[in-house]
């Protein structure tokens, strides 16, 4: 039996140039509930040094991916990107100091990783938040979403 048999039907496919293997080791100490699944070799006959693996598949919080090390024709864009919901500030400041180290910040909750993989730090709140036209333009204004700030923003 094949290993994708058990994978979900729909899985998200990145593209990394040659460092696959370092990317998932780095997401899986950003998020708790994650685990490397599977790996397949890299059979490619030339000599030039290559990654120990052509893709691996892993697990974050329940969602299962699969990493390529493809080499450098293709590079990740805003185009695509994935949201972490959080429960409240302490997540959001946990994920953004993580994601964000050796990466860049963007605006309204956007960051792009060291790998150039953007994410989404997205409190819980914040569709209620914003439904506010203060906390809306409150909002537009910050890199890190900052629920406080948000909160006093709805409420004037």
């Amino acid at each position: 039996m094949s290993a994708l048999e058990n994978f979900p039907r729909i899985t998200p496919f990145l593209w990394f140039d040659s460092n696959a293997e370092e990317a998932v080791e780095f997401y899986l100490t950003v998020f708790k509930n994650s685990r490397r699944l599977d790996a397949v070799p890299n059979a490619s006959d030339n000599t030039a040094p290559r990654p120990n693996a052509l893709t691996i598949a892993f697990e974050l919080e329940g969602l299962t991916f699969t990493a390529l090390n493809g080499g450098p024709m293709f590079q990740f864009n805003e185009s695509i990107s994935f949201v972490i919901r959080c429960d409240s500030q302490q997540d959001v400041d946990d994920y953004w100091a993580k994601l964000t180290a050796g990466g860049s910040e963007g605006r309204c909750g956007w960051l792009k990783d060291k790998f150039g993989l953007s994410w989404q730090i997205v409190p819980t709140r914040l569709p209620d938040l914003i439904r506010h036209p203060k906390a809306l333009q409150a909002m537009l204004q910050m890199n890190k979403i900052d629920l406080a700030e948000l909160e006093r923003a709805a409420q004037a």
